[in-house]
């Protein structure tokens, strides 16, 4: 039998992603926001917004990285997940993307521009291996590969070194 993750990975024609999980973009706005006239952030105009399904299992991890822009999480159903983040200032906050208000779940949540951050699945792989997660993810002024990062675990903890051992958990390299 087919679990529910892969049918939904067909369905959505999801495709694998850098930083984990997958992915497909659903929508980019053909409206372009000049930027570069507003920050030296970009390098070039940019959609005004663009949107896409992103989708995590247990066991698998989206890796400490950072965009230009903000990014708003929205959880649509499976799991809740736990959005891992670094602010500049060095404070680390955790917070629940999950339908469950009353157990401190929200189902959305805006990441500020330049946060690192990283999300896990609240499910353990072991006893729960088709646990999934599927949220969407909604970024302005729109994303660019040209503007994402993929954090260096190295230079993480080195900026960051009170958090090492969640950083070392959370990285590709």
């Amino acid at each position: 039998m087919i679990s529910r993750k892969e049918r939904l990975i067909r369905a959505l024609n999801l495709s694998p992603h850098p930083e984990g999980g997958y992915f497909r973009e659903t929508y980019r706005s053909p409206m372009n926001l000049p930027v570069h006239q507003q920050t030296e952030a970009f390098d070039g105009p940019r959609a005004a917004c663009t949107g896409i399904y992103y989708l995590l299992g247990a066991g698998d991890f989206s890796a400490f990285h950072r965009i230009k822009s903000d990014e708003m999480w929205h959880h649509y159903e499976g799991e809740a997940l736990t959005i891992h983040q670094i602010f500049s200032d060095g404070l680390y906050q955790a917070v629940t993307l999950g339908r469950d208000i009353g157990a401190g779940g929200r189902p959305q949540y805006v990441i500020p521009a330049g946060t690192w951050f990283a999300v896990t699945v609240d499910a353990d792989p072991e006893t729960n291996p088709d646990a999934y997660a599927l949220a969407g993810c909604t970024v302005s002024p729109g994303f660019d590969f040209k503007d994402f990062e993929m954090a260096k675990g190295y230079m993480l903890k080195n900026a960051f070194p009170e958090h090492a051992d969640l950083i070392s958990d959370l990285v590709r390299d």
